[in-house]
């Protein structure tokens, strides 16, 4: 994983995890890799994954069971697409706008994009499960 310069790294790897819980990879219920795991996976201090697992902890989107580790909350996906959504609202949409006004593109270009970037989605997401299927 490449980290960014500008945000913290646990909220980086808290981003990180929760992509996994958005894209499926990591079901509700369903344990998550234990601190160790993570750190060594991503290559990092296992103190930093485990303030990443406290501040999701903090936002209910997994929980602690005491001996066996961390799971995805059964509303997990809900609560991240929330906060996902919160965050990206706040943080990223006013610079997007900024961005479209200043180089003048207009909200049917911004529309016609979209639609074409959600369309290659579904097929990439069709074309993984007809993958999946066959094994």
């Amino acid at each position: 994983m490449e980290f960014k310069d500008n945000e913290a790294i646990y909220l980086q790897i808290a981003a990180f995890v929760c992509e996994n819980i958005l894209t499926g990879k990591w079901a509700a219920g369903q344990k998550i890799l234990s601190v160790r795991d993570l750190a060594v996976e991503l290559e990092v201090n296992p103190n930093t994954v485990m303030r990443s697992y406290e501040f999701l902890q903090g936002l209910e989107v997994v929980y602690n069971k005491r001996g066996l580790g961390l799971f995805v909350a059964e509303d997990g996906f809900e609560k991240v697409k929330a906060y996902r959504k919160q965050n990206f609202v706040q943080q990223n949409l006013p610079e997007f706008f900024k961005n479209i006004y200043l180089l003048g593109i207009s909200m049917e270009e911004i529309k016609q994009q979209y639609e074409e970037f959600v369309a290659e989605q579904q097929a990439a997401k069709l074309k993984e499960e007809k993958h999946e299927d066959k094994q």
